[in-house]
């Protein structure tokens, strides 16, 4: 799905201020995937934003694409993510 992302999901990624948004999957084991994704936000409402990212394009994206993801452990209720800790970065 993620080869053919909807025209208003884009927009609406665009809309809440999130630029160089990248998605991967990886292989753990047989039959097991970790999907990561990375994004930097440049807006000043992250909360907000996030908040009006979920228009009804973007809702219905999601009940194609949140069946096919398990949550990892520890993630807060009512999140589909959990945020990682940045443990390096350099320019």
């Amino acid at each position: 799905m993620h080869a053919a992302v909807w025209p208003g999901v884009l927009a609406a990624i665009d809309r809440a201020n999130i630029r160089n948004y990248s998605i991967y999957l990886g292989q753990i084991k047989p039959g097991e995937h970790l999907l990561f994704s990375y994004f930097e936000y440049v807006g000043d409402d992250f909360e907000g934003d996030m908040e009006r990212i979920a228009d009804e394009v973007t809702k219905t994206w999601w009940t194609y694409t949140d069946p096919l993801q398990v949550r990892l452990p520890g993630t807060a209720e009512g999140e589909q993510w959990k945020p990682m800790e940045e443990v390096f970065h350099t320019d």
